[in-house]
Parts: C-alpha cells; structure tokens; sequence
C-alpha cells in the first residue's frame, strides 16, 4: 500500500515540472508512441500603435511616390484654353504610364501619341514672345500646358478659317460657335454657345470658335488670325518635324508634335510658339476627379461644397 500511494506522488511531481514545454504526440512507423518536446519560439516585443502608424504611413508615402512618378499625376487647368472640353478649375488626372518611352509590350497598356489625343506637356516657351514667358501662368519648362495633338511627326499642317487641314485633309471637328463678347469679358467662365453645325458620324470632338468668325467663314470671307500666330496659318502650311528647339535653343529628337486649344479663338498653342518636343510630353489627360467654380465668391468654408461642380466629377477627357 505504501508503495502505491509513492507512486502516485511521484507521477504528480513529475508531470508538475514539466509544464515549461509543449509536449505533442507522433507515431513511429512501428505504431508505438513517443513524445516529442517542442520549445517555444521567442517572441520579441509588441509593436506599439505609433510604430504600426509610422510604417504603414511609410509604405503609403513609397506608394504614392511610384505612382506620381511612373503612373499618374494630378494637375489644375488654369487657363480657358481647351473649353469647353476641359474647364477653368478642372482638376485632372494624367495616365503618364501610356506614352511611356521604350518598347511597349502587349500586356501593359502603352501605345504611340495618336492625333485627337489629349495631351499634358511642360510648356517649351515662345521664341516669338519671350516677354510673356516671364508671366507666372507662361514659365517654360515649369508650367503644365493642356492642349490637342493635332499633327504628328512628318504631317503638315493648315489653318483655313474654321477648318484645319492635316496632309491636305479636313479634320473631322466638330464646330460651334460661341458668344465672343462674353468669352472675352469673363475667360474662366464655361462658354456660352450660340449655334453649331449638324454633328457628323465623323466628327470626334468638338471645338469652338467665336460666332462672328463662323459666319465669315460661311460666307467665304477670310478670318482674322491672331497677330501671335506664326505657323500653319495665312496660307503657309506648317509641317511637323521630327526635331525641334525650344524656347532656349536646345534641339530635341525623337518627334515633335503639333498641338491646339479646343477654344480656338482664345488659345495661344503651336500656332504661336511652334512644336512640342516628345520629351516634354507628361502623359494623356484621363478624367476630372475635382472641378472647382473659380468665377463664384469664397466668403466661408461652406462655399467649398457650393462651388463645387459635382457634376463634372469622374468627367472622361476626350
């Protein structure tokens, strides 16, 4: 009996002591069992809640870096040029990954600058002007320009009235015509249209011009160009070429392109200032994310949300 009850307080104390390792259970390949210890694996010290903050705000920091660098940009439009196809106000965002120099491989989504394309490029400068490239809106190089391709390397280029001519060609636009004396008196405000042609299956977008210029053009009378415009216009064709200088005199290869406001009456574009260097060229201009009414009174915080044009929210730019 003694030595029973031994047993069992032996068997107790031994099973005590054992309490610092996890014991799991295997079969040999006999069938018999055996124990096999396993020791805890060490466990360093809790993240606090300001180390988890800081390293996700890092990884999101190094994200957004990739992606303004290689993927997209947002910019403002601060100039009328393209109404009302992008307005005073517009916040865009600029697909930079498309036009991405290098060979293009068939599962990534980048293609050549087509004409009709939508472009966002840092403005080369005018050779012709340099006096207004000391304005804050005009600063070569620095400043972002909007504007349409409308000639490729190797095209020529024509202005004739309301029509322009790519390689002896109408291009398939899209004319209205727009109130010239409002347009003047308030350059941030959306224009305000008077009269359009019959939209054609062909057309692909549209431009404007101011109605007095249109109805010379229906009568055969010439339209006055801009005494800024130098190229493509006056009966003197224009052809693109493959390189080109910019305001400071450098040369630029690998294609150069000419490029136009939507708001043909009140944009100073290639007309004025000659080519856009491929290498200036940022990306293609994808969508409004934000429109702001710039034209309209901020007197207290809720004028954000009034001024806003929620409408032009997720606007596609074509």
């Amino acid at each position: 009996m003694k030595s029973m009850a031994d047993t069992a307080i032996t068997t107790e104390q031994e099973t005590t002591e054992k309490t610092g390792t996890f014991a799991a259970r295997s079969v040999k390949s006999n069938g018999r069992e055996r124990d096999v210890k396993v020791e805890a694996e060490p466990v360093g010290p809790p993240k606090t809640v300001i180390r988890e903050y800081f390293e996700s705000a890092v990884v999101t920091v190094i994200m957004a870096l990739f992606g303004m660098t290689f993927i997209v940009q947002a910019v403002k439009v601060p100039t009328a040029s393209m109404e009302n196809t992008i307005t005073v106000g517009d916040h865009l965002l600029v697909n930079k990954f498309v036009f991405a120099p290098g060979p293009s491989l068939p599962i990534l989504p980048q293609r050549e600058i087509k004409r009709s394309d939508i472009i966002v490029f840092k403005y080369p400068g005018n050779p012709n002007n340099k006096s207004r490239d000391s304005e804050e809106d005009n600063i070569p190089f620095k400043v972002n320009y909007v504007k349409r391709v409308i000639g490729l390397p190797g095209d020529t280029v024509e202005v004739k009235g309301v029509r322009v001519f790519v390689n002896g060609e109408p291009l398939p636009e899209h004319i209205i015509a727009v109130d010239g004396t409002q347009a003047q008196m308030n350059q941030k405000a959306p224009l305000r249209i008077v009269g359009e042609e019959p939209r054609r299956p062909t057309d692909r977008y549209d431009v404007y011009y101011y109605q007095q210029n249109v109805e010379a053009a229906k009568v055969g009378q010439d339209v006055n160009s801009s005494s800024d415009f130098h190229f493509a216009i006056n009966g003197k064709p224009t052809k693109v070429p493959q390189s080109c200088q910019d305001s400071s005199g450098q040369w630029h290869s690998g294609g150069c392109y000419f490029v136009m406001g939507d708001d043909r009456d009140n944009s100073l574009d290639s007309r004025a200032w000659g080519f856009v260097p491929r290498d200036l060229i940022i990306g293609r201009a994808m969508f409004v994310y934000w429109s702001y009414d710039e034209t309209q009174p901020f007197s207290s915080p809720l004028d954000f949300f009034s001024n806003t044009r929620w409408s032009r929210t997720g606007t596609m730019v074509k």
